[in-house]
């Protein structure tokens, strides 16, 4: 597959997301030009000590790819609000990890001459470094421009992951599947612990474990999808 060159990257997100795809790129040989933080300086020190903290605006203008890791609600609006002050470049690359959002929320950026990604891992992070252990295990939803898809499909698989191309009118399904996965495991989840809590179980997290774990490898069997037994 395509090896993307070096690259001077720089992340705008220092929620879970953000610092550990910039450590996982910086230790595939990029350089981490400068990463956003926030009220997060804990966790980005944590994950990336010694990072260079800059502000939204200097991690657009001085990175060639932009990962930008913020909540859903606040993508759209961060990107066009960098439009409106020139931060975007041609050739940068601009990728995202929103699910639910396909190209059309990077073409602000697109029409300064950048080229949209995005990339979503499809893995529940942790937002600490053992989340850079689970990396290769898991799966990242890629949809790009065809000409510049092997660019981030070797960016999914530099940082970790086994990219799934996704085409660009079936975000919103892609976006649906993985919220059905999450959400509702999580509510099966902490409704049956509830329910053993009031039965008298003392750990009713622990007393599951097992047996979500087992139930969901028969699953995932039953679906075509690798077991992790």
């Amino acid at each position: 597959m395509h090896r993307t060159a070096r690259l001077g990257v720089g992340v705008i997100g220092a929620g879970r997301v953000g610092p550990v795809l910039g450590a996982a790129l910086a230790g595939a040989g990029h350089a981490l030009v400068g990463i956003t933080a926030g009220s997060e300086q804990e966790r980005v020190e944590a994950v990336l000590p010694g990072a260079p903290v800059l502000d939204t605006l200097e991690v657009a203008r001085r990175s060639e790819l932009v990962v930008i890791a913020v909540p859903h609600d606040q993508l759209a609006g961060l990107v066009s609000g960098l439009a409106e002050v020139g931060a975007w470049q041609s050739g940068q690359l601009v990728l995202h990890t929103d699910p639910a959002h396909g190209l059309d929320v990077l073409r602000p950026a697109a029409a300064g001459g950048a080229i949209p990604l995005a990339v979503h891992p499809a893995i529940t992070f942790t937002g600490t470094s053992i989340d850079l252990r689970a990396l290769p295990h898991a799966y990242a939803g890629v949809t790009a421009p065809g000409p510049v898809l092997p660019i981030a499909q070797a960016l999914a698989v530099e940082m970790g992951f086994e990219p799934v191309v996704i085409d660009d009118s079936q975000r919103a399904a892609y976006a649906e599947a993985i919220a059905t996965a999450t959400e509702f495991s999580r509510s099966i989840v902490q409704q049956s612990a509830g329910l053993l809590a009031q039965a008298g179980v003392a750990e009713p997290g622990r007393f599951l474990s097992s047996l979500i774990h087992s139930t969901v490898d028969d699953a995932l069997q039953a679906a075509g999808g690798p077991s992790e037994t």
